[in-house]
């Protein structure tokens, strides 16, 4: 269960990080709200941050047998855990964001997502 709540929490930071880039305004949920559209000569931070998002939604199926490993299981776990503790700092800056809607939207994603990370490593 934590790893289809895992993968669906992704995909809505997918999804928004894609709505950033194509110049949306939603920026006031990430960057402390200090854009409310992303500048253009921001936008490929997002891309940078997508490909890691999209890199950590596959990681975490894989480590719940969703889609195959294409690193050893136990690389996997490591990635995991690695991406927990991301997610856990991700939690902190979120929290003490100046932007009420990142603190109260973004910092329970992360914090939940940081669970769903630990809990595929314990799993693997």
């Amino acid at each position: 269960m934590y790893i289809y709540l895992g993968a669906f929490l992704l995909a809505v930071v997918i999804a928004l990080s894609i709505l950033l880039i194509c110049g949306l305004p939603l920026g006031e949920l990430t960057m402390g709200g200090r854009f409310r559209v992303w500048p253009k000569k921001l936008r490929p931070i997002a891309a940078s941050q997508l490909a890691v998002q999209m890199f950590a939604l596959y990681i975490l199926l894989a480590a719940g047998g969703i889609l195959p490993f294409f690193m050893s299981a136990g690389t996997t776990k490591i990635v995991c855990f690695v991406f927990a503790c991301f997610f856990l700092g991700n939690t902190g800056m979120n929290l003490f964001s100046p932007s009420k809607k990142e603190k109260f939207i973004m910092t329970p994603m992360s914090a939940i997502s940081a669970v769903c990370f630990l809990l595929a490593g314990l799993h693997i």
